[in-house]
């Protein structure tokens, strides 16, 4: 029988900006390791990643752009110019060997998407990826190479696949979004965090796609401090009817795991509720439109030692049909308690009342229940009509 598999090297850890910067991808380290020490893994589903070749990037980057992440990983760069291409900002600098460590990613995700195409897997996850900022021609974001589009246009070209999009990263998935905004087979969903008062400010419910792309892109921005209940709400209602309308060939799922309540960079109040409904929803779509077709990478998530791991950890455990809850593996607990510079929680789920109470909780979820019903108002009015 097919099994899920994990794509999976240390060198994806390459990918590493500056030791004070808050992407961290050691956070995937971490979330294999859990993954190990509780036995969920085994090694014929660990599979390493391949480096994406410059055709695959110009899927969706210009080449002028790729030229200038190789010369600038190689220290040869005019610091003007490499700023028109959004390299050597303060969210994403530069740093030796960036093009190759970039590439890695995205042959990853490649990878992740040809075992689940030509049906040697029936699920797939590489948690490096899921780098949905970048765009044609300039990183942004913290991300260089969007292996999220290119891995959607991939699939367009040589699978002839609609694709349904779902990010549920706290921020707008606006690189993808754009990339595919007047295409009528790939549909994109993201939930996210007002841009309000959070980068990078778009994803509002009135983009909604443009030409033969229309009525084909949906934006969730939610309230600051929105918590579980609101969240899986929007989250569970959204995805069906889009799912139902869309039709997919393929799932393919953007993971971020900053909507958590513990997170340095967002205001978003959500738990490890959320992150076992996520995972536990889009294998239903997949297996309901799909023929199991599922795409997952990871994205966003900066409190790396206690929300990221358990988080992306439930996405393989769903993946393969392992429950899990209660205490967390002891041997993991030992080894990494050592070295994180927080007490790390001892259980999956998040102990109750582990914030204070957010006292425009009834106000939040009004407006929230609004915003779902102008985002899906396409769908639902076609189906009255």
């Amino acid at each position: 029988m097919k099994k899920p598999v994990f794509i999976y090297s240390e060198q994806l850890l390459n990918y590493k900006f500056n030791d004070d910067h808050p992407f961290n991808h050691f956070r995937v380290k971490l979330t294999y390791d859990l993954l190990n020490s509780m036995g969920a893994l085994t090694e014929e589903q660990v599979i390493p990643p391949l480096e994406a070749c410059d055709e695959q990037l110009a899927l969706i980057h210009d080449r002028a752009y790729i030229e200038a992440v190789k010369k600038a990983g190689e220290g040869d760069y005019d610091e003007s110019a490499s700023l028109t291409f959004g390299l050597g900002t303060e969210d994403t600098p530069i740093f030796p060997h960036m093009h190759e460590a970039s590439a890695l990613i995205v042959g990853a995700t490649l990878q992740a998407v040809d075992m689940v195409m030509d049906g040697k897997a029936t699920h797939a996850l590489n948690l490096s990826g899921g780098l949905h900022h970048g765009f044609r021609g300039k990183a942004s974001g913290f991300c260089i190479y969007n292996d999220c589009s290119i891995a959607i246009e991939y699939m367009r070209r040589k699978y002839g696949v609609k694709v349904l999009y779902v990010d549920t990263d706290a921020h707008h998935g606006d690189g993808v979004q754009w990339a595919f905004y007047d295409d009528a087979d790939v549909c994109t969903l993201s939930i996210h965090e007002t841009g309000r008062y959070l980068f990078p400010g778009t994803g509002q419910i009135t983009e909604k796609g443009q030409g033969k792309g229309y009525g084909f892109s949906f934006n969730l921005p939610i309230d600051a401090f929105t918590e579980d209940e609101s969240w899986i709400e929007l989250y569970k209602t959204s995805l069906l009817e889009i799912a139902d309308y869309f039709k997919p060939d393929v799932i393919f799922t953007q993971n971020g795991a900053d909507a958590h309540f513990l997170d340095p960079l967002t205001h978003l109040c959500s738990t490890m509720k959320t992150y076992d409904t996520i995972p536990r929803l889009a294998k239903t779509i997949a297996d309901a439109y799909c023929g199991g077709r599922w795409i997952a990478v990871g994205g966003g998530g900066y409190d790396i030692w206690r929300a990221v791991p358990r988080a992306w950890a439930r996405i393989w455990l769903v993946m393969n049909g392992i429950e899990a809850s209660g205490p967390l593996p002891s041997t993991w607990l030992n080894k990494w308690q050592k070295k994180s510079p927080v007490t790390l929680p001892e259980t999956w789920e998040d102990r109750e009342n582990a914030y204070k109470p957010i006292p425009r909780k009834q106000e939040i979820t009004e407006k929230n229940a609004l915003t779902l019903s102008k985002a899906l108002y396409l769908i639902r009015n076609e189906k009255r009509t």
